[in-house]
C-alpha cells in the first residue's frame, strides 16, 4: 500500500466523485451508514458479477441461492446468535457514548512508541477490562470508561399488523443461516451430489459500534458467502481448505488485480477461533488503518446443520447414492464482505501521478465503473457532437460508456483518470475526414488513432488483455 495514502484521502475522493455518500446527509447523516452513488453502484455491481462468475457459474460443483433477510427467529436461536452474537462495549462515564473495547485498546496501542506485544483478538472481555483499567485508557472524548460488557449486535424488529400480537424477528446477521435452513430443499429439488457448494450474495445487518473506518464496518453491509458441503470420510478437509484459500487468493490478485504485497494470511489462534470452527484463516488487506480482515475461511464441521436438526427436527442429512450411508455433511465456509472488497479496490487502485499532477484510479479495465468515455472535441461544433453521439451509440450497448463534453479536453481526461475510466475516445476534425478517433490510455496517457469501424473490437481486445 502507498504508505502516504490516508483514509481521509479515499473518503474525500469517494464523495467528490460520486462513489459513496453519507446516508441521509440532509438530516445530518446516520452513523456508520453510507449510500453508493452512480460510480459506486457500478463498481459494486462489477465486483459482485465477478464473484458470481468466478465462484458460482464457472464451477460445476457450485449453485446459487437468494434467501430472505427476515428468517424465522428460531433460526438465530439454533445458530447461537441470540445467545452469543456479541461485541465487548464500554461506556463513556460522562457522555454515555459507547465504544468497542477492543477498538479502544487498538487505538491506544497505535499511539504508543513501544507498545506491548498483544493480540487484541485473543483477549477475553475480562482481560480487556483489566488492560483498560491498568493503562487508564479513556474514551475519544478523554473521559474514563466503564468495564466492558457483552452487547448483542442482532437488530430486532417485529412482524404483524396488530399491536400486542406482533412477533419479534431479527434482521439477519449473516447470510449463511439461510443456506443451512434450505439445505434439505436444495437436495430434494436439485441434481447435486457431494461435494458441492451453495453461494449467495445479500445484505446483512449488525448493530455494531464502529470506529470511523468508512465503509469497512457499517450497520448494513453486503456479504458473499459460500457453504461448501462434503463427506469428511471421503474428502480430506485440509486439502479442501487449502484449495479454497487458493481460490480466494487467485480471485483477489488475478481477477481483481490487487497487489500481492498488500495481502497476508492470518491464522486464528485456538483462543480466538469460534467454538464451532476447527480451523479459521483470514485473508487480510493492508488498508490505510492497518491490516484488517477482508475474507475469512472457516472449517465449521457439521455444527450448523446439527444445530438446526436439534432445534427443528428436520432431516438435514445426506445419503450417499452409492454406499447408502446417511450422515450430516461437514462445511467449509469462505465469506467475504463486498463493501470491504470495494474499499480495498479504491485503496489499491489509488495513484498520485506527481509528474503529470493528476490522480488516477488504476482499476483493472473490466472492473472500472465506466470502460470508456466518449468526447466531442468541442461541444459547440454540431458536426463533432453528432459524430460523437453516433460513436457513443455504437459502443454503449456493449461497454459501460459515459458521455463528457464539459470543459477543455485536458480537464476531461483528468476527470476520467480520477474515476478510473481506462479509455477515452475523442472525436475531432480529423474524424470527419478519415473516420478515425483518438483513444487515450488512462495509465500511460498514450494515444492511438483507431478507425471507428474497428473501435469496438479494439476496446474489447484491450479490456480482455488487461
Amino acid at each position: 500500500m502507498n504508505e502516504k495514502l490516508t483514509l481521509e484521502t479515499i473518503t474525500a475522493l469517494a464523495k467528490r466523485r460520486g462513489f459513496v455518500y453519507q446516508t441521509s446527509e440532509i438530516y445530518g447523516g446516520l452513523a456508520s451508514s453510507y449510500d453508493y452513488g452512480p460510480l459506486g453502484t457500478e463498481l459494486l455491481r462489477n465486483i459482485k458479477d465477478k464473484w458470481w462468475q468466478e465462484m458460482i457459474r464457472k464451477k460445476a460443483d457450485m449453485i446459487g441461492l437468494d434467501t430472505q433477510i427476515l428468517l424465522h427467529p428460531q433460526t438465530w436461536v439454533a445458530s447461537g446468535h441470540v445467545a452469543s452474537f456479541t461485541d465487548p462495549l464500554v461506556e463513556d462515564k460522562v457522555t454515555h457514548k459507547r465504544y468497542r473495547a477492543d477498538h479502544l485498546i487498538e487505538a491506544w496501542l497505535a499511539q504508543q512508541a513501544n507498545p506491548p506485544e498483544l493480540i487484541v483478538e485473543e483477549m477475553s472481555v475480562a482481560e480487556m477490562g483489566a488492560f483498560i483499567a491498568k493503562n487508564q485508557i479513556q474514551s475519544p472524548d478523554g473521559n474514563p470508561v466503564t468495564a466492558p460488557k457483552e452487547f448483542n449486535i442482532l437488530f430486532e424488529t417485529a412482524v404483524g399488523a396488530i399491536e400486542g400480537e406482533k412477533a419479534k424477528v431479527y434482521l439477519r446477521g449473516e447470510t449463511a443461516q439461510g443456506i443451512f435452513t434450505n439445505f434439505r430443499q436444495v437436495l430434494d429439488s436439485s441434481r447435486v451430489k457431494l461435494p458441492f457448494g451453495i453461494g449467495q450474495i445479500g445484505k446483512s445487518f449488525r448493530n455494531e459500534i464502529t470506529t470511523g473506518q468508512f465503509v469497512f464496518r457499517t450497520l448494513e453491509f453486503e456479504q458473499a458467502e459460500i457453504e461448501y458441503f462434503f463427506d469428511p470420510e471421503q474428502t480430506d478437509w485440509q486439502t479442501l481448505f487449502e484449495e479454497w484459500q487458493q481460490r480466494m487468493w487467485h480471485f483477489v490478485v488475478k481477477t481483481l488485480g490487487v497487489q500481492e504485497e498488500n495481502l497476508r494470511w492470518r491464522r486464528h489462534s485456538d483462543k480466538e477461533r469460534s467454538h464451532y470452527s476447527r480451523e479459521t484463516y483470514d485473508l487480510d488487506y493492508h488498508f490505510p488503518f492497518g491490516f484488517k480482515e477482508l475474507w475469512g475461511v472457516a472449517y465449521r464441521t457439521d455444527y450448523d446443520l446439527q444445530q438446526h436438526i436439534e432445534h427443528s427436527g428436520a432431516k438435514l442429512t445426506y445419503t450417499d447414492p452409492f454406499s447408502g450411508k446417511t450422515f450430516v455433511p461437514h462445511v467449509i465456509e469462505p465469506a467475504v464482505g463486498i463493501n470491504r472488497l470495494f474499499l480495498m479496490l479504491l485503496c489499491d487502485a489509488y495513484w498520485h501521478d506527481a509528474e503529470n499532477k493528476r490522480t488516477v484510479l488504476r482499476f483493472k479495465p473490466d472492473l472500472a465503473p465506466y470502460k470508456t468515455a466518449v468526447f466531442p472535441l468541442l461541444r459547440n461544433k454540431p458536426e463533432l457532437v453528432q459524430k460523437a453521439q453516433q460513436v457513443y451509440e455504437a459502443i454503449a450497448p456493449y461497454l459501460t460508456t459515459t458521455w463528457d463534453d464539459r470543459g477543455n479536453i485536458g480537464k476531461r481526461y483528468y476527470y476520467q483518470d480520477e474515476i478510473g475510466t481506462p479509455f477515452c475516445v475523442t472525436i475531432d476534425f480529423e474524424t470527419l475526414e478519415n473516420n478515425s478517433v483518438t483513444v487515450r490510455h488512462r495509465d500511460t496517457t498514450e494515444q492511438d488513432r483507431i478507425n471507428i469501424d474497428q473501435l469496438l473490437i479494439y476496446l474489447q481486445d484491450q479490456i480482455r488483455a488487461s
